[in-house]
């Protein structure tokens, strides 16, 4: 049986459920291999036994007065190749990404990414055998009408 994919802009307003982030804008680049997001404030901390993550997402471009303080289990500190060519190490956690009604699990990277255009990047390894992406659209999926930040 052959199910038709939803079609995504190149941009799109996505969410992040498990914090309470319900509209952040992200480009969905196909040629990054992995996800990442904006992040300040990153530290790592060990509790019972396990890494965790503790950091700043703000969630708004050009916006520093509205953030939303976070803590996820540690799954990996990696070497990532930047378009400019630049390795970084950076963390790496799970959370759930949702994308009009559909919601599931994806590795992000954390990295500030205040320079770049996107507070969230989302990569070809959270998009694949979901959706096709129509470089030539932005915005196809609405923007949820709430507020976009619960703050804690």
């Amino acid at each position: 049986m052959i199910v038709a994919k939803k079609c995504l802009g190149w941009r799109e307003w996505v969410r992040l459920p498990d914090w309470g982030v319900n509209n952040i804008k992200a480009k969905l680049d196909t040629g990054a291999k992995t996800s990442a997001l904006h992040a300040e404030d990153v530290k790592i901390i060990k509790f019972r036994g396990k890494k965790y993550v503790k950091f700043l997402v703000f969630p708004f471009q050009r916006d520093k007065t509205r953030s939303k303080k976070v803590k996820a289990e540690l799954l990996d500190v990696r070497p990532v190749r930047s378009s400019g060519g630049h390795v970084t190490q950076r963390p790496v956690i799970i959370t759930h990404l949702q994308i009009d009604n559909e919601v599931w699990p994806i590795e992000i990277t954390l990295i500030n990414r205040d320079i770049m255009g996107f507070r969230m990047l989302i990569g070809r390894q959270a998009l694949k055998r979901r959706f096709l992406i129509d470089p030539g659209k932005s915005f196809l999926m609405k923007k949820k009408k709430n507020s976009s930040l619960e703050l804690l």
